[in-house]
């Protein structure tokens, strides 16, 4: 069970991670609403609707204790009490939440998202040779939003890495895939956590639990173009939950590389009052009922593997 309002103390982020953390998404307890205001490292918040950063994404300080993990914990036999590292993240949608890309250009009306990006001197650019580079674990913890919940007749795009072509090298989806025409809904699988390779196959899913912290690490080796899972719930250290995994249609070099984002990305469904020929484009056509809906996030980081993976609770994985 998730802890609410648990009893943690700071400490310096980073002493339970066994690797070399390359970037450092999780927030401190002294990041502010202003920082996300202003896209102050480590995050880029510009993918949004036209309101302040800190209305779609918030910080929760201690009120919802981050995952486990990588908490420093008082009596290593027992998750609780432990010391925080870090605050929770909480990532809304609503109706406002339409992107305009660069300020200026075509709304994005299908789709509503919020999205932090990963970005160092505040430029994601200039993060990606290093996180796009030799073999990389991405980092991240979700936890469901349970008093504004996502609607799961509808695809969320969560966690990806994304190439200036608009593909994922991986991607992480909730809720029912688009389908033109819509098919039934929710989907069989739609209240489940599902981790796609750069073709869009399923190579590793988990039931979305409530009182749950989901972490995971994506493993992906740039050089041998490979994607692996690993998972855990709670408290638990990460396992593997899925062998090395061929991801080959990701492009070799400058144009596979991508910005990590996290955050909460809203397909729509088909509108049936649309012109048939525009019904396929979800960036800016189809159904959104504009209701405001969320995730939690935290121990979202990357690291460089040439140490091994970090597993959380002080174990490491030699990859």
């Amino acid at each position: 069970m998730v802890l609410l309002r648990a009893a943690v103390l700071p400490i310096i982020l980073g002493m339970l991670v066994q690797g070399a953390i390359i970037w450092d998404g999780r927030a401190p307890l002294d990041y502010t609403a202003l920082q996300l205001d202003v896209s102050a490292d480590p995050y880029l918040t510009v993918v949004k609707g036209g309101k302040a950063a800190s209305l779609y994404t918030q910080l929760v300080g201690k009120d919802v204790t981050p995952t486990p993990i990588w908490l420093e914990r008082l009596h290593p036999e027992h998750p609780w009490p432990a010391y925080a590292q870090e605050q929770t993240l909480r990532v809304f949608i609503g109706n406002s939440s339409v992107f305009v890309p660069g300020g200026t250009g075509t709304p994005q009306k299908g789709f509503r998202r919020t999205e932090l990006i990963a970005q160092r001197n505040g430029s994601a650019a200039n993060l990606k040779p290093d996180i796009c580079s030799g073999k990389k674990a991405y980092h991240f913890s979700m936890l469901m939003e349970t008093i504004k919940p996502l609607d799961l007749i509808h695809e969320y795009q969560v966690v990806f890495v994304e190439p200036s072509d608009g593909s994922h090298v991986f991607g992480v989806q909730l809720g029912s895939p688009f389908t033109n025409p819509t098919g039934p809904l929710p989907a069989k699988d739609a209240g489940y956590i599902k981790i796609l390779d750069h073709s869009l196959n399923v190579i590793y899913k988990t039931q979305f639990r409530d009182e749950t912290w989901h972490n995971f690490a994506i493993i992906v080796d740039w050089d041998k173009s490979t994607l692996q899972v690993f998972f855990s719930p709670n408290e638990r250290s990460l396992k593997p939950v899925t062998g090395v995994k061929q991801n080959p249609t990701v492009p070799k070099g400058e144009a596979g590389q991508g910005d990590f984002h996290f955050g909460v990305l809203k397909l729509p469904l088909v509108d049936p009052r649309d012109p048939l020929e525009v019904r396929g484009d979800v960036v800016h056509y189809g159904i959104q009922e504009g209701t405001v809906e969320g995730l939690m996030y935290s121990g979202v980081f990357i690291e460089d593997l040439k140490d091994g993976l970090s597993l959380g609770n002080n174990a490491k994985l030699d990859v």
